[in-house]
């Protein structure tokens, strides 16, 4: 899928209205039954089956939170048939939106600003649920997982059960990461994909719990893990190219400790710097071709990383300066692409200049809990997303090696340590 881009000057974007919001249209039967015929190729590839458990408590026309994981764009046709005929508004990103709002909005999606301050959205949620009596179907993660493991939930998600006081149902999908991780550029993989969908709170429930009990309940059940699932279930991967591109996710060698120097090719991941090189084997392990196993599992490499990430930001080490191709959604229209700059993160945040010094801007620690970056972004290149609901900042890396992850990993962390800090002072 790709995405309309336009070349414009930065003072050009500036000078464009800036767009209004329309309330949520909730979808109607026609919209709802083309998706789920869309959708049926798709699905009948991957075997795909669910169970249910406890669905019979949620009434026929009942307006329900569906919460869901974010594995890959399959899990959209994963929800058009569990839910069908129920109306759908579908919480999504806004560039989702860019040259098919008229679309968009008729399949009833919602756009929102990932990992942004967005209280538009919470206004657009509730109206959905009361007056248009559509369930809303959200992906809490707001992002796909980079190593097959849980990605951080929003600490307001227990505020917004609150807020609607809906029944709460959860989707939980199972080899739908394996059939397309997103480091693997768009590359499917012959795995079957299955879901299980519960009945997770009644509006009871939600009334006897606080927020940040609610927030630990989602928290507890926002847990997985696909890789571990892939062995506990002996399912293999076969494909020739199960390790294209892996090097985006693990980025740093475990033994000359170089980063930007892995490829990920074939079945294989090697450094280029000391040559170790690791086989991902069709049950999802890895395994050193010398015998010098450090890391026999995807998720413990990526773990290792976090860790290594923090000890930079704990020594003051840790500093991105990167010079970047930049992108601005202002509207739905396109995806502008005003020129070259570049994009520094630190301590201090992020800090985004270039288009001649006509832009420059910062964003703090305390911003956001984790960041919007993505692999192969609309067939574009590797992504970092920053800015604000009315304008945001697509920074396309150059000449740099394998950065996102770790820098989704700093923002994560930074946000951590700078929030443990507020609660000592």
């Amino acid at each position: 899928m790709k995405i309309k881009t336009m070349p414009l000057t930065y003072e050009e974007v500036l000078a464009l209205p800036k767009p209004k919001r329309p309330k949520p249209k909730r979808p109607g039967f026609l919209f709802r039954s083309l998706v789920r015929i869309l959708s049926a190729g798709d699905l009948k590839k991957v075997h795909f089956s669910y169970r249910s458990i406890g669905m019979e408590r949620l009434k026929k026309c009942e307006p329900c939170l569906i919460l869901m994981n974010h594995s890959s764009f399959i899990d959209l046709k994963i929800a058009s048939r569990v839910f069908y005929p129920r109306p759908l508004s579908i919480v999504c990103t806004s560039d989702g939106f860019v040259g098919k709002q008229w679309l968009m909005r008729n399949l009833g999606c919602i756009p929102t600003a990932k990992f942004v301050t967005d209280y538009a959205l919470v206004r657009d949620m509730i109206y959905a649920v009361r007056q248009l009596k559509s369930s809303i179907l959200m992906f809490p993660e707001a992002s796909y997982s980079f190593d097959g493991t849980a990605t951080p939930l929003p600490e307001s998600v227990g505020k917004c059960l609150k807020l609607l006081n809906v029944p709460v149902v959860m989707v939980r999908t199972y080899g739908a990461f394996l059939r397309d991780p997103l480091y693997n550029n768009l590359q499917p993989r012959d795995v079957p994909v299955s879901a299980e969908v519960e009945y997770l709170l009644s509006p009871d429930e939600i009334a006897e719990k606080s927020p940040d009990q609610l927030s630990a309940v989602l928290k507890e059940r926002f847990t997985f893990d696909n890789f571990r699932w892939q062995q506990e279930h002996a399912l293999k991967v076969t494909e020739p190219f199960r390790a294209d591109h892996l090097n985006r996710v693990l980025y740093k060698c475990p033994h000359c400790l170089q980063e930007g120097q892995m490829e990920g090719k074939g079945v294989t991941i090697t450094c280029k710097h000391c040559g170790q090189t690791y086989e991902l084997t069709e049950n999802g392990m890895l395994r050193s071709l010398d015998g010098k196993t450090r890391f026999s599992y995807v998720p413990d490499w990526y773990r290792w990383e976090r860790e290594c990430v923090h000890k930079e930001l704990s020594d003051g080490s840790y500093r991105l300066d990167v010079a970047v191709d930049i992108g601005v959604l202002r509207d739905t229209k396109a995806i502008y692409m005003v020129g070259e700059g570049r994009l520094t993160h630190d301590i201090d945040g992020f800090r985004l200049v270039g288009c001649d010094g006509k832009l420059d801007y910062r964003q703090k620690p305390a911003a956001s809990y984790s960041l919007y970056s993505d692999f192969y972004w609309y067939e574009i290149g590797d992504v970092i997303c920053i800015g604000k609901p009315d304008m945001l900042y697509y920074c396309f890396p150059k000449n740099c090696g394998d950065i996102v992850a770790k820098t989704r990993l700093a923002a994560e962390e930074l946000y951590q340590m700078t929030n443990r800090q507020k609660v000592r002072v």
